[in-house]
């Protein structure tokens, strides 16, 4: 069983609001104790970390639910609730996280960057905030609002300096293997790889760079093709490119095609992968009996020929492009930076499939969000604030007449024009 995931559902669901609280003073001594019920805790959040230290995304795999605290409810006296704690959800750096239509919403690509992926709902407020000259013994309060839920997509793109790219057997595995601590799965079959794997290579004693074994690539990988996708991502942040040509190909492709079609595979997936820097190495020169491709190194990884050229030649690569910065480790490209910007607050009008006028907003949602909407006074509040609110309004340009069902929330009212005020009874 492979233990790398490098794409995953995860479902977030963001902490509910305590309701406020009814509640009157009563105390010895005093006559007319006034409202003194507390407000409700906020819900907590659920938040996405880049974390360097997680190397996968197995932990969404078979369990893709997280979930973040709930407010507390207010209580007498102005006790207000506790606010729930916020869900940490620590991801690999490179992590892409898109919605269910595939919309890119935001790329976690440097350690410690923080992006919030479920809002915590607000606390209500207890009835001693609706206290007013018309109403001193307000009997309602407001209830929680619901925490933001949702599904997400989460990508991993790996991050390396160096990307080796080449058919299955060209002796990626076996190269990295010899230049780096990784041991990955090595077999002479085609795609003995069906994961990358990551290696620190060191040159001239403390430069480090870190070099991707991207599995093999085949015709047709641009397309999906042998899971071509899966694979070619984790080359969009490769600073370095490594073309592997195999010099001793069991199926005679000729070294110089093996590069044309790699090459036209990168390009069809992201022309900008040609422009980056790149190297092409024939392998298996010890066994090879194939003409490698002009201004190639020729290598084996088996017997160790060539390697020490290889390294200081992608350590130069390397430097000049870390020193250029068009990539820099754990940041993708800047066309690739997404910019967050806030929900609108404002009042909204849309007409449902049963023809009721539904209105949409944050604020509005939370007027009619009473405890007890038949209580005295509590909606001559509601009318009032949402006449405010602009509703009215609203619903007039939306086409609305009187005698047509509008809803807010949960809220379903009959509308009624006269003086433009919504003074209808409560109907659930």
């Amino acid at each position: 069983m492979t233990q790398f995931v490098d794409e995953c559902g995860l479902n977030v669901r963001a902490g509910d609001g305590g309701a406020g609280c009814v509640s009157f003073r009563r105390e010895a001594h005093v006559a007319k104790g006034g409202p003194d019920g507390g407000d409700g805790g906020d819900g907590g959040s659920v938040w996405l970390v880049a974390d360097h230290n997680v190397a996968s995304l197995i932990a969404f795999k078979d369990h893709p639910h997280r979930r973040a605290g709930n407010g507390s409810h207010g209580q007498g006296k102005r006790r207000h609730g506790a606010s729930g704690d916020d869900a940490v959800v620590r991801v690999p750096v490179g992590t892409s996280v898109k919605d269910q239509g595939g919309e890119l919403l935001t790329d976690l690509a440097a350690d410690g960057v923080r992006w919030l992926a479920a809002t915590g709902g607000q606390g209500g407020q207890g009835n001693a905030r609706f206290s007013t000259n018309r109403n001193r013994a307000p009997a309602f309060a407001e209830q929680g609002e619901a925490g933001e839920q949702r599904w997400l997509r989460l990508e991993l793109k790996l991050l390396a300096d160096v990307a080796l790219i080449g058919f299955p057997n060209a002796g990626k595995s076996t190269l990295i293997s010899r230049i780096s601590a990784a041991r990955p799965k090595i077999a002479d079959y085609p795609f003995t790889t069906l994961e990358p794997n990551l290696g620190v290579v060191r040159a001239d004693g403390d430069f480090e760079m870190v070099v991707a074994d991207i599995p093999g690539l085949i015709s047709g990988a641009s397309d999906g093709r042998g899971l071509g996708h899966r694979f070619l991502r984790h080359t969009e942040r490769a600073r370095v490119m490594v073309v592997l040509v195999d010099l001793a190909s069991v199926e005679e492709t000729s070294p110089a095609d093996q590069q044309r079609v790699l090459l036209e595979e990168l390009g069809a997936y992201r022309p900008e992968l040609l422009e980056r820097p790149r190297i092409v190495v024939g392998s298996k020169a010890d066994v090879g009996h194939l003409d490698a491709p002009p201004g190639a190194l020729c290598i084996s990884a088996v017997a160790g020929t060539g390697l020490p050229e290889l390294i200081r030649v992608m350590a130069d690569a390397v430097r000049e492009a870390r020193a250029q910065g068009s990539l820099t480790q754990g940041a993708g490209r800047s066309d690739e930076v997404v910019i967050h910007r806030p929900v609108p607050e404002g009042i909204r009008v849309e007409r449902a499939d049963d023809g009721a006028y539904v209105v949409m907003g944050r604020a509005a949602e939370r007027t009619v969000a009473l405890s007890d909407l038949n209580a005295p006074g509590a909606w001559d509040f509601a009318r009032r604030r949402l006449e405010r609110l602009g509703v009215n309004r609203a619903l007039a340009r939306a086409g609305i007449k009187s005698g047509d069902t509008a809803r807010i929330g949960d809220f379903e009212f009959e509308y009624h024009d006269e003086d433009e005020y919504l003074n209808e009874e409560v109907s659930s």
